[in-house]
């Protein structure tokens, strides 16, 4: 195992970079998407499209759960929060993602409603212990890597007979996403290949993505978070090309195996299902994409208890979030990005959130070739 100095070297990051000039070629152009917003932070916290050669063009994907999740959910946990026997629990990126009429977690919660920021399950759990007068439901989002712990959380209330905790359920499936994106290749945009995402692969293992080079011809290379780590896979990308190649690759190989993490598939497995359809922000209904819980934990969900409706709702229409995570679209394509869409004042759950592609472009002034007046603003 390696710490974190060995993987931000500059130097080596330079010579990766010649390396990568010398095997690309000049007569083609190279698109490859990483999926994952964390490794979108990476790349423009550390320069990497400037070390990239010219033909190489990283886009921004849908890896972002926050920016996914559709009006419509939001909405919904809104009207669930506002019912006065309801306290609603949530990671803090959810609090200011923009609702239908401006509305949004955070105003919900300053006109009343019991809504309260947690950093996991385990304080949501804590609440319902501690209040079990009041129906305590915990708004889960998330790919993947989150989804463990929103089962354990489950299977602890019923162990301790907690009756009045729930889950407002939207975790939602990697595979699932990027064979949206690769089935709507005509009406979106051509990739050469994925940077897949790190964090879930360890979850999840590299065998659900093999779909990709078996049915669409499209390679995949997993990767760590540090810019090396993604340096190496976007080469690793650029020699299977070179070669004729098209596989799953490991360069994660310190975190990711090719099964993942038996012991946490096996409680997700447990606790939940999929669900036939699911509504995401850009991709709109993805089947099987989303996860629901099974039936021996009905009493747990929040959708069923509350009978919880998702009712029809539009993003903003000069919000070009939606297309930015099909990858589509950059932030900078947006003509609110850096005018009155900012992180102060975000338009889009892309500008709110820690994993968007545009909070990572406005955040290390990544601005393509936005006006100079919104640049320096």
């Amino acid at each position: 195992m390696k710490y974190v100095d060995e993987f931000r070297d500059g130097g080596l990051a330079r010579g990766m970079a010649a390396r990568l000039a010398e095997i690309v070629r000049g007569d083609r152009d190279y698109r490859f998407m990483e999926f994952c917003g964390g490794h979108t932070h990476a790349i423009s916290r550390y320069g990497l499209e400037d070390l990239l050669p010219p033909n190489i063009r990283m886009i921004h994907g849908p890896g972002c759960p926050v920016c996914v999740l559709p009006v419509a959910r939001i909405d919904a946990a809104i009207r669930l929060a506002r019912n006065p026997q309801v306290t609603l629990c949530t990671y803090a990126d959810l609090m200011r993602v923009p609702a239908s009429g401006g509305g949004s977690l955070m105003k919900a919660k300053a006109a009343g409603a019991d809504i309260r920021m947690v950093y996991s399950t385990l304080d949501a759990l804590r609440i319902a212990q501690a209040a079990p007068h009041r129906e305590v439901v915990f708004f889960a989002i998330g790919f993947e890597t989150t989804t463990p712990p929103t089962a354990l959380a489950i299977k602890f209330a019923a162990q301790k007979g907690l009756t009045n905790f729930s889950v407002f359920c939207n975790h939602v499936l990697t595979p699932a996403a990027m064979r949206a994106i690769l089935g709507a290749e005509g009406e979106g945009v051509a990739l050469d290949g994925f940077v897949g995402p790190s964090h879930v692969s360890a979850v999840i293992g590299l065998n659900p993505y093999r779909f990709a080079p078996q049915e669409f011809g499209r390679p995949i290379v997993v990767a760590g978070f540090e810019p090396l780590d993604v340096m190496q896979a976007i080469a690793m990308l650029v020699q299977q090309l070179k070669e004729g190649r098209c596989e799953v690759e490991n360069q994660y190989g310190r975190a990711v195996t090719p099964d993942g993490n038996v012991k946490a598939q096996a409680v997700v497995g447990d606790v939940f299902a999929e669900r036939e359809t699911f509504e995401w922000r850009g991709l709109g209904e993805v089947a099987r994409s989303a996860l629901k819980l099974r039936a021996a934990y009905a009493d747990f969900d929040a959708e069923r208890r509350f009978a919880i409706e998702t009712m029809p709702a539009k993003d903003n229409p000069a919000c070009e979030c939606g297309a930015i995570l099909r990858g589509v679209k950059r932030p900078h394509d947006c003509k609110l990005f850096g005018s009155v869409c900012t992180p102060e004042t975000p338009m889009g759950s892309c500008m709110v959130s820690s994993e968007g592609a545009c909070a990572a472009q406005w955040s290390y002034r990544r601005f393509g070739s936005l006006p100079a007046q919104r640049a320096a603003s």
